[in-house]
């Protein structure tokens, strides 16, 4: 219980603050000036007139005793310590910069005792509370993709929790909100909400001697077989000597060595500088890109040197390379059915004469400007995202050579479909050539083998064909009836990896497995499809057809075509990132399941197939691949299931899912060290310095004495009593009492 004086509780603080000012006149002015017009008792006059004073004082303020129980509470303080990955990065060389901030949140809590601390972390998005171990607070490790102070202070502004008297930011003032140009009201504004000083503690004052890839540009979004302009932005800092920077821009490939895309010479100014690189990339979906340089002797932080990105490459059209031997009726229905869609870019041309053939005519009657078939094959092959080879013979023709061509196109990431007709497969002479060793099927070219069985067939649907996502439209169409058909070509055995969608219903292969008609599967980087017919036509002229209206023919193709650009409506699962990959931590895939692909109760569905997930690392080919087995799936449980990696070192990755013995759904990923958080090393302590001052806040380096401005504690009282001194008619009468005591020494002094 502590006790003290005060005033009266019905006496207002001015009235009060009056009181003693007339008081002091009184004293001061009034009663010094009489005192010089006295004739005698000086003493007396000045002991009685203070008497008085402090009567009439007591009489207007009536003092009380007030006994209270009361308990004081610290100010609520805030302490947002940076959990970006840029404290990650060497202080001195040697330890990180989270060694500083930890040790300066420990000194600020020390000489803060009186003060409520709450040390949250911030990084992207609103700031969570940091853990604790023993008591001690032990900040998370860097792991923040980003740090972002405006959305942790507009989420502080925002809680419904009480708000605190003041904000200790500690970092190293790299920020990516507020920006390095923001203004001193941009600033100003950060504390508005709040209404608090917001004060800042460096961690970090000297710069490591570093050069870096800081920055890359796009100008636009990145489109297959269109140049893309990048801007690159690299620095210097710390001392080191960089006049000019070689900077080079490469894509990580799975099925070969980086292939250079782009080189340029950065000329630095003031440790700063860019470069423009122009990079084509030929194949759609995610890719792989690392821009380097070539960093000076004496740079301390490697992991900054090259930046690994992922570009999702779309298509501003897809570009198919259509050869045919002859116009049957399947040439003519798939290539109306590709000039139809606005969304392919169809080069397509039959070749109707063998070099041996005698046409009885000049040469020069013959064509004025001859077709370019040996380009296409060569030069602009890379440019096509799918090739498809339809009742074509390329021996006859002079195209043998271009085989060995075509195949590395697929390895390397292209599209190839081979439909079947008289010459076609091992009626084409296909068999035993490099083209037949990426086909999703093997051919038999021993002497005597047959080509073709041309009987009428209906092809069977399979289990796998009727889950696969990719002919899902045109089951929803047909169901499981398809149309006969004019023969088919004699297919081997499937390929592992591949899948037989369609099958013969009587003949089989060597193996007495169902003879593939339809059969899909990945070779290499790319997909291939074996479609061992020349009579799909029917599915748009024939009885089913017309009940149909022919959609049948155009959802067939446009499930192969999409298949073969990884369509995600057509893939048999999706693979995607829950959050960016970093170096040396754990990676979430999130892999999903679409409904074709869900369980059912039946043979040959997702239920019953085992799923792999296998991640291999593009740019260190040799390393062993990373295997890990998906849980299955059970009735009613989510489409979705995320799968922890184990950590990751920095590099390009490619992960694919497997689904039983089929093709597989592949994503391509980088994983960096510190990403844009480790690409400028620098600190930015002007940056703290201009935001303490802009709030009314004070700055401060981690190596300073840590003593804040903090706001003084708060005095809550929990039971209070009033006792009066004496009631006020007793002060009111010894005013009285004084008061004439007073007048009567006046009057013997001789004043009036």
């Amino acid at each position: 219980m502590h006790e003290r004086l005060a005033v009266n509780g019905d006496l207002p603080l001015w009235a009060t603050v009056l009181a003693c000012a007339l008081a002091a006149l009184s004293l001061g002015v009034l009663l010094a000036s009489e005192l010089r017009r006295r004739e005698r008792g000086g003493p007396l006059i000045v002991a009685t007139g203070l008497l008085a004073v402090v009567g009439l004082l007591a009489a207007v303020a009536r003092p009380v005793r007030i006994a209270a129980r009361e308990s004081v509470i610290g100010a609520k303080v805030i302490v947002l310590a940076d959990t970006s990955r840029s404290m990650a990065l060497p202080q001195n060389g040697t330890s990180p910069r989270t060694v500083v901030r930890d040790a300066a949140i420990g000194e600020i809590t020390k000489k803060a005792k009186e003060a409520r601390l709450h040390v949250l972390g911030f990084g992207d998005g609103a700031p969570v509370p940091l853990g604790e171990s023993k008591g001690v607070t032990t900040p998370s490790p860097p792991s923040a993709p980003r740090s972002d102070l405006t959305s942790a202070l507009r989420a502080l502004a925002a809680s419904a929790e009480e708000r605190p008297q003041a904000i200790v930011v500690v970092s190293d003032g790299r920020l990516d909100d507020p920006g390095e140009d923001a203004s001193r009201e941009q600033l100003q504004a950060l504390g508005r909400d709040l209404k608090v000083p917001i004060h800042t503690v460096a961690t970090t004052a000297v710069s490591p001697p570093d050069a870096s890839v800081r920055r890359v540009a796009a100008a636009g979004a990145a489109v297959a077989h269109v140049p893309l302009p990048l801007k690159v932005e690299v620095g210097c800092a710390g001392g080191l000597s960089c006049d000019e920077l070689t900077v080079t821009a490469r894509e990580l490939r799975e099925d070969g060595p980086p292939a250079l895309l782009a080189t340029g010479l950065s000329h630095l100014k003031d440790g700063k500088g860019t470069v423009d690189l122009a990079v084509t990339l030929d194949r759609a979906g995610a890719r792989i890109l690392e821009i380097a340089i070539t960093p000076p002797g004496g740079d301390t932080i490697p992991e900054n040197d090259r930046r690994l990105l992922t570009f999702n490459v779309a298509r501003e059209r897809v570009r198919v390379l259509h050869v045919a031997g002859r116009p049957t009726s399947d040439v003519r229905a798939l290539r109306q059915w590709l000039k139809s869609d606005a969304s392919v870019d169809v080069v397509a041309f039959f070749i109707l004469r063998t070099q041996s053939d005698t046409p009885n005519a000049r040469q020069e009657d013959l064509s004025l400007i001859p077709f370019p078939v040996d380009e296409l094959f060569t030069e602009h092959l890379p440019s096509f995202d799918a090739v498809v080879l339809q009742d074509f013979d390329a021996q006859p023709y002079g195209l043998e050579r271009h085989l060995p061509q075509l195949a590395r196109y697929v390895k390397a990431g292209g599209g190839l479909i081979m439909v079947g007709g008289q010459n076609s497969f091992v009626a084409g002479g296909y068999a035993n050539t490099p083209l037949a060793e990426v086909l999703p099927v093997t051919l038999d070219g021993s002497p005597g083998a047959t080509a073709a069985d041309v009987a009428n067939v209906t092809p069977a649907w399979t289990d796998d064909g009727r889950a696969a996502p990719l002919l899902s439209p045109l089951h929803d169409i047909v169901g499981e009836e398809l149309p006969q058909m004019p023969g088919a070509n004699v297919l081997g055995e499937v390929r592992p990896g591949g899948l037989v969608l369609w099958a013969h219903p009587t003949r089989t292969t060597k193996s007495g497995a169902p003879m593939p008609i339809l059969a899909i599967g990945d070779q290499g980087d790319g997909r291939s499809i074996a479609l061992g017919l020349d009579g799909a036509w029917q599915l748009e002229f024939s009885q089913l057809g017309a009940r149909t209206s022919g959609r049948g023919y155009g959802a067939l193709w446009d499930g192969l075509l999409g298949w073969l650009m990884r369509d995600p409506r057509f893939e048999p699962g999706q693979l995607e990132l829950v959050a960016p990959c970093v170096a040396d931590t754990r990676t979430l895939l999130r892999v999903r399941l679409p409904s074709a692909s869900a369980p059912k109760d039946g043979p040959g569905d997702a239920k019953s197939k085992d799923m792999i997930l296998e991640v291999r690392r593009l740019d260190k080919q040799g390393e062993a691949p990373v295997r890990v087995e998906v849980p299955k799936r059970t009735p009613g449980s989510s489409s979705a299931v995320e799968i922890a990696l184990p950590p990751l070192a920095a590099g390009g990755y490619t992960a694919r899912l497997k689904l039983g013995a089929g093709p597989t759904t592949r994503r391509d990923f980088a994983c960096e060290s510190g990403g844009d958080e480790w690409a400028d090393s620098r600190p930015d302590r002007e940056r703290l310095r201009a935001l303490a001052s802009a709030t009314g806040g004070s700055f401060h380096d981690a190596t300073d004495d840590l003593t804040l401005p903090l706001p003084k504690p708060a005095v809550v009282s929990a039971e209070r009593h009033v006792v009066p001194l004496a009631p006020p008619w007793a002060w009111t009468l010894a005013a009285a009492v004084a008061l004439g005591i007073h007048w009567f020494a006046r009057r013997r002094s001789g004043l009036s």
